[in-house]
């Protein structure tokens, strides 16, 4: 009965602990922080190497000719971070664009610089969320004829 009881126990330690395993190694695999433009710059060192998601509105906009590559601004409330990226951009990648980017801030020779990740960029398009005048007028016309 106690031989029953120890070999019970030690299979649960061990499958307890190979189940933590690879839960432990599934997140951190691709675990970043999500944070604003201004609160990156508030403190870079603390953030450099990290992985982030770093959210904010796209300015000055560049992209080398003839390449994939490009360099712009990324800003939230004052503060500016340059971001680098490589690859095909979604369609509302746009200046004046909220932005979610994926990567890692890096120190170089010229600055701080953003690096995106491959498909790193998500962008967001406000306009298509909300409600446009004709339609509030639609609804209180509408609302006006029900009875």
């Amino acid at each position: 009965m106690k031989h029953k009881v120890v070999r019970i126990a030690l299979t649960t330690v061990v499958l307890s602990l190979a189940f933590g395993g690879l839960l432990w190694s599934t997140l951190s695999e691709d675990t970043a922080y999500y944070k604003h433009v201004d609160e990156v710059m508030a403190a870079p060192a603390q953030w450099q190497g990290k992985r982030l998601q770093l959210h904010g509105f796209v300015k000055t906009k560049l992209q080398k000719p003839g390449t994939l590559e490009y360099l712009f601004q990324v800003e939230n409330e004052g503060d500016v971070v340059w971001a680098q990226y490589t690859g095909v951009t979604p369609d509302t990648f746009q200046e004046e664009a909220e932005v979610v980017l994926k990567g890692t801030l890096a120190e170089t020779a010229n600055g701080l610089m953003f690096d995106v990740e491959p498909n790193g960029i998500i962008a967001k398009c406000p306009s298509k969320y909300e409600a446009s005048d004709s339609a509030s007028g639609t609804s209180a016309a509408y609302e006006a004829a029900t009875p």
